[in-house]
């Protein structure tokens, strides 16, 4: 057992390692995510303390997200998404279930052809296809913007409030539909019907008590009356945990109620509320470090995978970038007025972050026979989607006219 002195010097290197590598990131001009994804990979490869436990991995990673979709709904200002809110739900319901089923055939596809040719690959089944797809079918606020500020510039007309708002939004339809397919591979759900009820009672009673949660939130610590601000944001904790764990004991869904109950207490008057955001925004900084570094040490044991599974890897990320994502939006987008060129830069930025590899992690631990693979995949898509797309977005954005200089 390692004594409290060699975990404390560990824990502080690590989160030290981290937070420079977050400013790197920024100069760079890619999310830190990678970097905190790197560093967990290489305390694993090199320093052996890599995790063959995916269940602890995915209730870390449950845990986080947690927090993290609560300082992104908290994040969200009325004001600003009221002009885009029908497209950006849109695209965060229409456009995620539309890059589901394209992805989800085109993966069902390539990777029964890929085993045909016996390149080390196994075929997967369309109901798991379509699993894989929906992990990955919702983009990262934090990717995106982390991006555009790095490159000292803003986007023009209402393109920014627009993605902010399907970039913080789509999470919770991409882990609905995880979940219910994950259901249905599990034997959790015996038909379709079955399933589509299964998915309305999460969506309804994770909106309905996410919105009663976050006004009962903000009418609580406006009359809590405490003596140090300190006791508001530990309070604050324990109302987040209390709206996950009642949705999802209600057969909702805790992580959409936990966003909802954000954007209702963020776009409202509370005490200490300066104090309060500031401190749920470094907490899900930590989650978000605390999570990347235990993926990252996931990862280890599926290095064997990863390489039979590069080159089919590589094929759906470009599908998912060039025809997928595309698609859905233009789909999504048909009845607005919104010029062609700015449709056209809604579809490339679809960068993937946080939430896709936080969700390959519940195949591992259901024990789903592909769940290997589609953690690799997955993985590969992301680090793909950051690398290619995040280092063009700028160019992108003022090759079309788009930027405006900060």
């Amino acid at each position: 057992m390692p004594s409290i002195e060699l975990v404390s010097l560990a824990g502080a290197i690590l989160l030290l390692v981290s937070v420079f590598s977050s400013k790197l990131a920024s100069r760079v001009g890619i999310p830190s995510l990678l970097f905190f994804l790197l560093t967990g990979w290489l305390i694993g490869r090199f320093g052996g303390f890599w995790l063959n436990n995916p269940e602890v991995a995915k209730f870390i990673g449950d845990f986080a997200l947690i927090f993290i979709l609560f300082a992104g709904g908290q994040d969200s200002r009325w004001a600003n998404i009221r002009p885009v809110l029908w497209q950006g739900l849109c695209l965060s319901t229409v456009g995620v279930f539309i890059t589901m089923l394209l992805l989800g055939s085109f993966a069902w596809f390539i990777l029964g052809s890929f085993s045909t040719f016996s390149l080390g690959v196994h075929g997967i089944s369309l109901p798991e296809g379509l699993l894989l797809s929906a992990i990955v079918s919702s983009t990262d606020a934090a990717a995106v913007f982390s991006v555009l500020r790095s490159s000292r510039i803003a986007l023009k007309g209402k393109l920014q409030p627009l993605l902010e708002l399907e970039s913080s939004s789509n999470d919770p339809m991409a882990v609905l539909l995880t979940v219910t397919l994950l259901g249905f591979l599990s034997g959790g759900h015996t038909s379709w019907l079955h399933g589509g009820l299964f998915l309305i009672l999460q969506l309804g009673v994770g909106i309905g008590l996410g919105y009663l949660a976050g006004r009962f939130m903000v009418w609580l610590l406006n009359r809590m009356g405490l003596s140090h601000a300190g006791l508001y944001a530990i309070a604050s904790i324990a109302l987040v945990l209390l709206t996950y764990s009642g949705a999802t004991l209600l057969k909702g869904n805790g992580f959409l109620a936990v966003y909802v109950a954000g954007i209702v207490a963020g776009n409202r008057e509370i005490v200490h509320q300066h104090y309060i955001c500031a401190f749920h925004d470094s907490f899900a900084w930590l989650m978000q470090i605390i999570m990347f570094l235990t993926l990252g040490m996931l990862s280890v044991p599926y290095q064997a995978e990863l390489s039979a599974l590069a080159a089919v890897a590589v094929v759906i990320s470009l599908f998912l970038m060039f025809v997928a994502r595309p698609l859905s939006v233009f789909i999504s987008l048909f009845w607005t007025k919104m010029p062609f060129k700015e449709k056209l830069l809604v579809s490339w930025v679809g960068l993937r972050g946080s939430v896709p590899i936080v969700l390959a992690t519940f195949p591992l631990a259901v024990g789903l026979q592909e769940g290997g693979e589609i953690f690799v995949v997955v993985s590969f898509i992301v680090v793909m989607s950051v690398l290619v797309q995040g280092f063009s977005l700028a160019a992108f954005a003022r090759w079309l006219g788009l930027a405006d200089k900060k």
